[in-house]
């Protein structure tokens, strides 16, 4: 791989450099396929597990549908970060699209055939869980291509802003459709989705042809971006910090629905605000970095984002208010933001240039561990209750935080291209 030319430019940058991020018709049109992405991700997540329930009765296959869009974020993390080193993201992605498009559309004729079962919805929430491990080294990695280090905080701000959104309607969205025309409604919706999102991408500019360098296994892919961690304290860092994050922190938000119905006593409905309201704090804390970010230190607000979210974990799981409830989980939502937005930009701006899609790749493949924090807090609320699982994943994560100082604090320090403070 070190014969690769360097392919941190994309032809569209030559043009598009000095736009404002907002005005990039480059970065908008992979900005709305991301945005598509999320809108279903967040609709099929509940609608399929309503699905699920309705036909087998059981959270544990509920709670499995979803684990099936995470698990391939491990598997494949690194292969999506090795492919997207040698070819065109732009056909990747396209690639990708067509066959979410292909699996939805065989989804709704089985749906319409009355033939619709919960291993149909498993096998394309695994499909779709392929492409969302392809989203941080093809997606992401052409934005910071055609970004460049100076406009990459705000257009991952811009990114997570859109993200938080469709957190928020997503599901509200899903909900309306099965009420008004079951399964048949989400899957034509969600067609007509993934296509527009193939049609954004057409239109985006082709890079030319590369040359390739040598096939590699994946293995030693894997070990060329873990000696790029090695070269590089700050990417390390961030690394150790999204692993962290993955394992501690976002698992114990699943522990919300049963801290709303048992600690709080809420309706459905009320739970159902409750749930979305770390998203409507992390909407909040976007769209102020969006216009800070050129002002504050990318390490600071990333690793204070996390420092945050676990922080409020214990306040969540301990109130006995749902107004204060709620209000610790927008606050925690701020954190999250905070995380979010700097986690693809710091590695984008850490790994060398010949390696940034294979550091993509062990950054999608750390996400990838999440399954492990899922299991792990739903062994410990099964044994313990749901709030001593939230403060026990808060407890270790800050425990784990403070242990890795000594490595992560390479975070707190800019990056050569880096803006800085201003």
């Amino acid at each position: 791989m070190d014969n690769l030319p360097d392919r941190s430019t994309h032809p569209a940058a030559a043009t598009t450099a000095t736009l404002p991020i907002h005005q990039d018709p480059h970065i908008r049109r992979l900005l709305v396929v991301g945005l598509l992405g999320n809108l279903i991700r967040w609709l099929e997540i509940l609608a399929f597990g309503v699905f699920t329930y309705q036909q087998t009765g059981s959270a544990f296959w509920v709670a499995s549908m979803t684990m099936s869009r995470m698990v391939p974020m491990g598997l494949f993390g690194v292969a999506f970060g090795a492919l997207a080193a040698r070819i065109s993201r732009r056909l990747g992605l396209l690639v990708i699209q067509g066959a979410l498009l292909a699996t939805t559309l065989a989804l709704l004729f089985m749906s319409e055939a009355g033939a619709l079962e919960v291993w149909h919805l498993a096998v394309a929430s695994f499909v779709n869980g392929v492409a969302w491990a392809g989203d941080n080294p093809l997606r992401r990695g052409l934005i910071g291509d055609i970004a460049g280090g100076l406009r990459m905080p705000r257009a991952m701000a811009l990114d997570v802003i859109g993200a938080s959104a469709c957190r928020l309607a997503g599901p509200a969205l899903g909900g309306m459709l099965l009420a008004w025309g079951g399964m048949q409604a989400v899957l034509l919706v969600t067609a007509a989705l993934h296509l527009a999102g193939f049609f954004a991408m057409l239109g985006l500019a082709k890079a030319p042809a590369w040359r390739k360098g040598p096939k590699s296994a994946v293995w030693s892919i894997l070990a060329g971006g873990f000696q790029a961690a090695r070269a590089s304290r700050r990417l390390a860092a961030t690394l150790c910090i999204t692993l962290i994050f993955n394992i501690f922190g976002w698992p114990a938000l699943s522990m919300v629905p049963v801290i709303g119905q048992e600690r709080l006593a809420l309706s459905a409905q009320g739970i159902g605000v409750l749930a979305s309201m770390d998203g409507a704090g992390s909407l909040l804390g976007a769209g102020l970095l969006m216009a800070l970010a050129h002002r504050l230190s990318h390490g600071h607000v990333f690793a204070g984002g996390l420092a945050l979210f676990l922080a409020m974990l214990p306040v969540v799981a301990l109130s006995v208010h749902p107004v204060l409830t709620g209000a610790a989980l927008m606050v925690l939502g701020v954190g999250q933001s905070g995380f979010s937005v700097m986690q693809a930009t710091l590695v984008f701006a850490a790994a060398p240039a010949d390696r940034r899609m294979e550091a993509m790749g062990i950054l999608t493949m750390c996400i990838g561990t999440a399954p492990l924090g899922f299991l792990a807090t739903g062994w410990l609320a099964g044994r313990f209750g749901a709030p001593a699982a939230m403060v026990a994943c808060a407890a270790c994560g800050l425990l784990c935080l403070l242990a890795t100082w000594p490595l992560w604090r390479a975070c707190l320090r800019e990056a050569p291209d880096a803006p800085g403070r201003s």
